[in-house]
């Protein structure tokens, strides 16, 4: 089965440093602060990251998803490979940390969709997944608490 062309892509200023940012997704302590409930990160190529979501948001969702970490570059580069939303394969997501101006602009890439409806509708659910998790991010950084 082939795979979609395309790749989820997102943009973020963040008003910190690239540390202080990159260290908000790559520790567990920092995810269960704006995100997740009980993560779990192993932070170094081969290591594992694990999200855990517990009643979260409007639809009380409760899930876990993770996967390897296939690159751990404090403060430019976090790579980790998961399996969103229920699939059955992986995807690799990779975030770069841009030092800007104002702060830190984090690139982010999401790839290896299947090309079949159900992979598709899983990538546009993710694609607006990123989007609300980046704002997150960001709120919780330059604000010092959850939403």
């Amino acid at each position: 089965m082939g795979q979609v062309e395309e790749s989820i892509t997102h943009s973020t200023l963040v008003k910190a440093s690239p540390e202080k940012v990159y260290d908000a997704i790559t520790t567990a302590e920092a995810l269960d602060g704006w995100f997740t409930e009980g993560a779990e990160v192993e932070l170094r190529s081969g290591g594992h990251i694990k999200f855990r979501w517990r009643n979260w948001g409007a639809d009380k969702v409760s899930s876990d998803d993770g996967g390897p970490v296939i690159e751990a570059e404090r403060p430019k580069r976090f790579v980790f490979k998961w399996f969103p939303a229920g699939q059955e394969y992986s995807t690799t997501v990779e975030m770069d940390f841009e030092p800007a101006e104002e702060g830190t602009i984090i690139r982010l890439r999401e790839s290896g969709y299947r090309d079949d409806p159900q992979s598709k509708r899983a990538m546009l659910a993710c694609a607006v997944g990123w989007g609300e998790a980046l704002t997150l991010l960001k709120f919780y950084v330059e604000h010092g608490h959850r939403y």
